[in-house]
């Protein structure tokens, strides 16, 4: 699940984003704004992303239990935190068009359009998805760093306690005794 953790957190952290640009274009009528406009659906899904939160956070502790034995679990990544910032934010804009597209489609009250997208406050959605992505990004960067650090400490220890065991040289001259055939009872005939 370590693996899926940036999937598995783009829906609560693409919800947060949705209400953040209600909350900062409207205050404290977000919340009849968000009725009025067909949006009363998204509290459904509230125990669906906590779910997958407590998923993620189950799988960090997996991973946190592989590193403390030195494994490391994580895959690794090649984006810098503003690369890795700017691919998050830019998948949250995604998610919101999307999402309030989809919205003006099918949702009654709901204007449709790129009215329904940008206007009424809806432009307040891409310095809340930057936002966002910078908090996703730093999550995700500060878990591997945090993994890592620990899969590299504790491998130290495990590589030093095997050469400490390793460092107990055998003798090289060993004599095992063999024993003769006729010390087995093979030189014997045969039965009398």
């Amino acid at each position: 699940m370590a693996g899926m953790a940036p999937v598995a957190l783009l829906p609560a952290a693409a919800f947060v984003v949705h209400q953040l640009r209600f909350l900062l274009a409207f205050g404290g009528a977000a919340g009849s704004e968000l009725q009025r406009t067909g949006h009363s659906y998204l509290h459904s899904l509230v125990p669906w992303i906590v779910l997958l939160i407590a998923l993620v956070i189950g799988g960090f502790l997996r991973a946190a239990g592989r590193a403390l034995a030195g494994q490391r679990s994580l895959p690794c990544y090649a984006l810098s935190l503003t690369g890795l910032w700017a691919v998050c934010s830019l998948a949250l804009v995604a998610i919101y068009v999307s999402q309030e597209f989809l919205e003006g489609l099918f949702a009654t009250g709901h204007p449709a359009g790129l009215a329904g997208i940008f206007a009424y406050g809806g432009w307040w959605s891409i310095p809340a998805a930057i936002i966002v992505g910078f908090l996703l990004a730093t999550l995700f960067h500060g878990a591997r760093w945090v993994l890592d650090e620990v899969a590299r400490r504790h491998a130290q220890r495990f590589v030093r306690s095997r050469t400490r065991a390793g460092a107990v040289r055998r003798p090289r001259d060993v004599v095992v005794p063999v024993l003769s055939p006729h010390a087995g009872g093979w030189s014997r005939g045969p039965p009398v």
